[in-house]
């Protein structure tokens, strides 16, 4: 599909090697700040991470902590409560029943508390290398403005870029993507002529604003 290629193109130009913007060392503290990322800047998760981890980085040591402590450390992520006790939980859960260890597939990760689909993907492919298409709102809402997806939920918008782009690409493409929205296509304010992708799209079909 010309569409996809152009696409594609723009973003391996602009974005040839994105990295993983939650600062993480290992599954576990991965998995947790994809969670803490919900309704959060990844810049606020990373500020607040690492005071977190120091205190404790694995499951064994986050699940001896009340769920008081973590939140007040977790505070300025935002819904912190219910933030708290998914990490707990999950924490225990981790450490009765995988031996500490994050599990590799997408549905053991979504029974975790607080772990739905998207961060169940983003884990399993950031970690594992396990090809998967995370579905954030940057993503959800360019690929209805880029004519990929008319889904009207994120679940159906996943289902039509996992058709519209190669299998290997899906990890690299979703960074990619998400990179691309915070530096040119923003929700409001946007400006096509500064936005190289929507620029170059405006030239095959008028694209959704």
């Amino acid at each position: 599909m010309k569409r996809v290629q152009l696409i594609q193109k723009i973003l391996d130009e602009y974005f040839p090697d994105p990295a993983i913007p939650l600062h993480h060392k290992d599954p576990y503290t991965m998995l947790i700040a994809v969670l803490l990322s919900a309704q959060c800047t990844d810049a606020r998760v990373n500020s607040v991470t690492p005071a977190l981890f120091r205190l404790a980085d694995t499951p064994e040591k986050m699940s001896r902590l009340s769920y008081q402590e973590i939140q007040e450390i977790i505070r300025p992520c935002g819904l912190s409560e219910r933030k708290a006790k998914a990490i707990k939980g999950l924490s225990e859960i981790l450490v009765k029943q995988y031996g500490g260890e994050v599990p590799q597939t997408i549905e053991e990760l979504e029974e975790l508390p607080g772990v739905g689909h998207k961060t169940a993907s983003v884990v399993v492919a950031q970690c594992f290398g396990i090809d998967a298409f995370p579905v954030d709102t940057h993503i959800h809402r360019l690929a209805k403005r880029w004519g990929l997806s008319q889904a009207k939920n994120v679940a159906m918008t996943e289902r039509d870029l996992k058709k519209a782009f190669p299998k290997k690409s899906w990890i690299k493409v979703h960074l990619q993507i998400i990179y691309y929205a915070r530096s040119f296509c923003p929700a409001l304010k946007h400006d096509i002529a500064q936005c190289p992708i929507c620029s170059a799209l405006s030239t095959i079909k008028t694209i959704k604003r």
